[in-house]
């Protein structure tokens, strides 16, 4: 028994270090408010403040689907600060200022990721060059142009989730008779990991949007979609992708690739955000291995980027986005060989996050590391108990020697 303790004690307290990681990574809390259109009775526009506050700081989500959906990242240096809303001006085509934090000098970053359109293409051909995809492409659905429900009716203050929930207002084909693009928004008091796949780890610095396609008829027999996603920075910031695999072990479980756009701190700037995806998305509701999709994405686009407008982005940034800004793009695509699920099922959706600070990293869970440690110690222990059981057998062999003579 001495032996098997010592041999599993590394594994063991290597178990307890991990656990204690997650209890340090889902201790530290937030206190977490949605509101609704806040200063204002107007319900035909979606704007939802998330303010999570913490305890020398605050990060304040504000989401909207005016112009495009959009989400504005704002982190302080304040337990107390309070966004404004001036709803005339962000109504008005000239938007600029309508949306500030105070007090003033209290935000020490900030930044925006902008949801703006979704392309469907013909994916008979996955293995096709760029040049013969572009000649595939249906017209794009353009999300600034959508019609959203009143994200009211979906909000939840207990669960911290909403749901903006949009058709195309302009379908000549009939693609949203009865289909629906939605983005579903989670906001999180502390760190811990999501109870569905694709089980993604959090913190108490991050919230999760969810992009849902439900019965949007397709407009080929081997149609693929992809969406468009625009980043904002402050001027003199930049992003970069990354990607690392790992094993997903008991969560997903496979070998799976992390996606993230990163900001890069400039100088003596503060703060940095973050944009994680797992490239996996699921065609049903009960998402399950068996209806995983594979996404894909494209190389980070830098270069003549353009915002559409009037947005929340236009409101907080100002309208010379151009001079003041650092735009980013990245095209986010769903299917190749397995693409087929969306035209079975009619259902697809496809979660992210987005949170300030450094990403969090998935590593191997408990179980898994017990099973490694003994796994590997399993060996070792076999090794010493059949030396032991060679020596014990060569001892009592020479005391029961007895000389011939």
């Amino acid at each position: 028994m001495q032996g098997w303790g010592t041999l599993l004690l590394p594994g063991l307290c290597l178990l307890g270090s991990f656990s204690c990681l997650l209890a340090a990574a889902g201790g530290y809390r937030r206190q977490v408010t949605l509101q609704f259109n806040p200063g204002t009775n107007v319900s035909s526009v979606n704007l939802l403040h998330v303010r999570a506050v913490g305890r020398n700081d605050t990060l304040h989500y504000v989401w909207s689907t005016i112009g495009a959906p959009t989400v504005l990242l704002l982190y302080t240096r304040s337990p107390s600060s309070a966004l404004h809303v001036n709803w005339t001006k962000l109504l008005s085509a000239s938007p600029a200022g309508a949306i500030w934090i105070e007090p003033p000098g209290s935000v020490v970053y900030s930044t925006a990721v902008v949801f703006t359109k979704v392309f469907e293409y013909n994916g008979a051909n996955v293995s096709a060059s760029s040049k013969g995809w572009e000649k595939q492409f249906y017209p794009a659905y353009d999300l600034a142009g959508f019609s959203w429900q009143n994200l009211n009716r979906t909000l939840n203050q207990t669960a911290l989730t909403v749901t903006f929930q949009g058709v195309d207002t302009s379908d000549p084909g009939g693609a949203f008779r009865n289909g629906t693009i939605s983005f579903q928004v989670t906001a999180y008091e502390q760190g811990s990991r999501d109870g569905h796949l694709p089980r993604l780890l959090h913190t108490a610095n991050s919230s999760k949007v969810e992009f849902i396609m439900d019965k949007v008829a397709p407009r080929g027999n081997s149609s693929r979609f992809l969406l468009e996603v625009v980043t904002v920075e402050e001027k003199g910031r930049s992003k970069r992708l990354r990607s690392t695999w790992s094993i997903d072990d008991e969560f997903t479980p496979t070998i799976f690739e992390m996606a993230q756009l990163v900001s890069e701190p400039c100088n003596d700037s503060i703060g940095l955000s973050f944009f994680q995806w797992k490239t996996t998305a699921y065609g049903s509701k009960n998402a399950s291995r068996e209806n995983a999709i594979r996404c894909h994405y494209d190389p980070l686009q830098t270069s003549n980027r353009t915002l559409p407008g009037p947005s929340i982005v236009h409101a907080y940034f100002g309208e010379d986005l151009g001079r003041n800004l650092t735009v980013t793009a990245i095209n986010i695509s769903f299917g190749g060989e397995d693409g087929e699920v969306y035209a079975e099922k009619g259902y697809l959706s496809w979660s992210a996050l987005l949170g300030f600070g450094v990403p969090p990293e998935d590593t191997f869970s408990p179980l898994v590391i017990a099973i490694m440690a003994v796994a590997l110690g399993t060996p070792v222990v076999l090794l010493v108990a059949g030396g032991v059981v060679v020596l014990f057998t060569q001892r009592k062999r020479y005391s029961e020697y007895e000389p011939i003579n």
